[in-house]
């Protein structure tokens, strides 16, 4: 067998059969939905790294077959040796900008939110900490591709996490009228982890913004505030309707 066939086949010793109903109810893949028609296999997340990530060094055609396979866990393995390559080229920014621009020329094969979550803030999100350019952000925040606009958002966790907030706050001010529940479920979650960092600057935001932002968002955003702040800005929005 080649590289890909054994790494598929590694991956397929992992999986667990039992769990492909619920990952396939889990991800919404029912008619309609946000992930409908996907396949899963069952094979868990850290069981998935643990075997992806010895296959940082495979060429990226080999990587991109992985991300064009119909099976959604091989999909997220090529994501996940992605993000392992990247962390090994730091220092070698060149081969840092090469994943980077692999990354999103397939950013379509990132079609679900997990998808998304466990590969952007890892690989365009430290990027843009590295090199102090958030042009990728701001122009895939503008993109039709619910997908894209996540990868936008999330990928501003790696900022947040430094401290740098500005990209994160423009990020989430550019959502506060989305009507996509996953969108609002993102920037609230990176909402948090900005007041994690700075809690005024949480506040300053919702201070402007908690009146007409969706509930969702808001909710999520304020989920580690004490019990009187997280009822003054929910209610803050209820009497401003």
């Amino acid at each position: 067998m080649n590289d890909i066939d054994t790494w598929k086949q590694q991956l397929r010793n992992v999986a667990r059969p039992e769990k492909v109903k619920i990952l396939s109810s889990f991800f919404k893949t029912g008619k309609g939905e946000y992930g409908e028609g996907d396949i899963f296999i069952g094979i868990p997340v850290p069981d998935n790294r643990s075997v992806s990530r010895h296959y940082h060094s495979m060429p990226l055609n080999q990587i991109k077959a992985m991300l064009l396979d119909p099976i959604h866990e091989f999909r997220l393995a090529g994501l996940l040796a992605l993000v392992e390559a990247y962390k090994r080229a730091k220092g070698n920014q060149e081969r840092c900008r090469e994943i980077v621009e692999f990354y999103l020329a397939n950013t379509a094969s990132c079609n679900n939110w997990d998808l998304v979550d466990l590969s952007s803030q890892y690989i365009i999100g430290e990027y843009m900490t590295l090199t102090g350019d958030d042009s990728i952000a701001r122009r895939l925040i503008m993109s039709d591709s619910i997908w894209e606009q996540r990868i936008a958002i999330v990928s501003t966790l790696a900022q947040v996490r430094k401290g740098r907030l500005e990209t994160a706050l423009d990020m989430a001010e550019r959502m506060t009228d989305t009507q996509v529940d996953l969108l609002q479920k993102a920037t609230g979650w990176i909402l948090r982890e900005v007041g994690k960092k700075d809690e005024a600057a949480l506040c300053s935001f919702l201070d402007c913004h908690a009146a007409t932002m969706p509930r969702t968002m808001l909710r999520y955003a304020v989920e580690r505030f004490s019990p009187e702040r997280r009822k003054h800005y929910l209610l803050l929005r209820t009497t401003r309707q």
